[in-house]
């Protein structure tokens, strides 16, 4: 399959599911919302860093008794509906990168997490 590297390439109408996103290597950040694709916000000033870090922080010292383990972002979340998806990535047609992820099921994990 051809590597998308320009935005242009791309049609904005178009749906696009988590198997196409894997394909694009584009300077922009962007997620799928319901398959459409949505441009990032520019990299965060340093008041959203600040506050960030400190939930960071408080989040970690919460959850490291846990089971639950806390992600700090760039990384991908695929959000699906179970009810309608096998869970392939052609089925997937929302992926975002959240600041900060918690997430307490491992079987939600794509790979193992020391």
């Amino acid at each position: 399959m051809t590597k998308i590297t320009q935005l242009s390439e791309l049609n904005l109408d178009n749906t696009y599911s988590y198997a196409d996103y894997l394909t694009w290597r584009l300077e922009e950040a962007v997620e799928l919302l319901r398959g459409k694709i949505s441009l990032m916000s520019p990299a965060p000033n340093l008041t959203h860093q600040s506050i960030s870090i400190r939930l960071s922080g408080i989040l970690y010292h919460y959850f490291k008794r846990q089971k639950c383990q806390l992600f700090a972002a760039p990384f991908d979340v695929r959000l699906y509906d179970r009810k309608k998806s096998l869970v392939a990535n052609q089925d997937i047609y929302t992926v975002v990168q959240p600041d900060l992820c918690v997430i307490c099921d491992p079987h939600n994990w794509t790979t193992k997490v020391a």
